[in-house]
């Protein structure tokens, strides 16, 4: 009878055992972490060859201002990342004659504020609009010609040699030069010149003045009598001078 108490309870731990893990391996996985914000800085430091631009992304504060813009807007963004091949291909001493601003100038020009992935590039319009502005001194042409993306600025010329990220938001492509706005690196237009002053009207005589004149010249009268010239001012006469 005890045999078969101990037999009993073994059996009912053995079926509690199988419910148990039966149970728990139906349980649902949880569900991912939701991905962190897209980091321009980092993923441009994973790539390895933009020290250059990722130096000058976070002296013109730019970075910062990156991530949040790639979470605040649904337009995304396009970058064109120059390598560091290319900030060196640059005159020497080009970077430092720059001020401040048109460092800014430089690092906005290479921002488009709107996803376009590569095969979006034969749709979109040029010139693109950047961060830096748009217009004549600030064109940025891309054409595609057959697997290429030809980029002209005006005054550079280069086609985009790879992708370096991309996902539904955010491009990153590489250039093999910095992509240089006629806005800072060409004479800025003189400024138009200042409209003539106007010229100043004579003053007009009026009808007194007219009259005053009139009357003096009828008023003023010269006699001659033998050697003596006598002058007459209405009714004042004075004897001039005698021949």
């Amino acid at each position: 009878m005890e045999r078969l108490q101990h037999l009993l309870i073994s059996l009912y731990l053995l079926i509690l055992s199988i419910n148990l893990t039966t149970t728990t391996a139906q349980s649902p996985a949880p569900a991912p972490a939701p991905p962190g914000p897209t980091n321009v800085i980092k993923i441009l430091k994973k790539a390895g060859h933009f020290k250059t631009f990722i130096r000058l992304l976070k002296s013109t504060q730019l970075d910062s201002n990156l991530n949040s813009q790639l979470g605040n807007t649904n337009n995304g963004l396009t970058i064109f990342a120059p390598s560091d091949s290319a900030f060196s291909a640059l005159k020497t001493g080009t970077l430092r004659t720059l001020t401040d601003q048109e460092k800014v100038e430089l690092m906005q020009f290479h921002i488009v504020p709107m996803f376009i992935s590569s095969s979006q590039f034969d749709t979109v319009s040029s010139p693109l609009k950047t961060h830096a502005g748009s217009g004549a001194r600030f064109q940025l042409n891309v054409t595609a010609s057959g697997n290429s993306l030809n980029i002209s600025t005006g005054l550079t010329n280069t086609t985009i040699s790879d992708t370096v990220y991309t996902d539904t938001h955010l491009a990153i492509y590489q250039v093999d030069k910095v992509l240089l706005p006629l806005d800072i690196f060409t004479p800025k237009p003189p400024p138009p010149a200042p409209a003539p002053a106007p010229k100043l009207k004579a003053e007009s005589e009026s009808p007194d003045d007219a009259v005053s004149k009139k009357d003096i010249s009828s008023a003023v009268s010269f006699v001659m009598h033998h050697d003596t010239v006598f002058f007459t001012v209405g009714t004042v006469v004075a004897i001039s001078f005698s021949l």
